[in-house]
């Protein structure tokens, strides 16, 4: 079978061009940073769990706000090349079988930048990537404790409010997000979990962010 040539390169926009100037790996950077701005998803001294986290950009932000007496965790098929924080740590791992070095309701924030192997259908795109979320959202529930924070990239597609609804039996509050560093082509959105709860309470509002 003839090896399919490599597709070009996008041309870099502010944003590309903002993470390369400032020695960032990628945009998502800025993401997570919006993300985390409106909703405090991390904080001095919490315990992170990072989830495809190649090639590092949400760790180097993790990593900074958590400080030196918080933790980063990431795990992803590819390594990552980036030089890391020493409170921070990444492995070359598959999220369906590796687990975080901590106890059971030991982390804090649990994200998700994990993206499926896309094959140009949507629908088929978009269930792949809502079974990555799934995966992140079984390991919250296992490893994230009361009262931590949830946030995972999605594809858009009809599973959406499928995942919201669960994300509203775990949450106390769940929001839906499309920072302005994501490109104007792509349909991902990240859904957001806040303060997981330790018992059944009311179903919260989702809000459009």
């Amino acid at each position: 079978m003839a090896k399919k040539g490599k597709r070009p390169k996008r041309p870099q926009d502010h944003y590309g061009e903002r993470a390369k100037r400032e020695g960032l790996p990628a945009r998502s950077y800025y993401k997570l940073e919006e993300i985390d701005k409106k909703h405090r998803l991390l904080s001095r001294g919490a315990k992170v769990l990072d989830l495809g986290c190649s090639p590092g950009s949400w760790m180097v932000y993790c990593a900074k706000k958590v400080g030196k007496d918080g933790h980063v965790w990431g795990v992803d098929l590819k390594p990552v090349d980036q030089v890391l924080p020493e409170n921070s740590e990444a492995v070359v791992g598959d999220a369906y079988e590796w687990e975080p070095p901590v106890s059971t309701r030991g982390l804090d924030v649990v994200l998700s930048d994990m993206a499926p192997a896309t094959t140009g259908n949507r629908v088929t795109d978009g269930l792949r990537s809502a079974g990555l979320v799934e995966r992140a959202l079984e390991v919250a529930e296992r490893k994230l404790r009361p009262g931590g924070h949830f946030c995972a990239k999605l594809l858009e597609s009809g599973e959406v409010e499928l995942l919201i609804k669960r994300m509203r039996t775990m949450f106390e509050k769940v929001a839906r997000a499309r920072p302005d560093a994501t490109r104007k082509e792509s349909t991902e959105v990240f859904l957001i979990g806040l303060r997981l709860k330790s018992q059944d309470r009311e179903t919260p509002s989702v809000e459009n962010t």
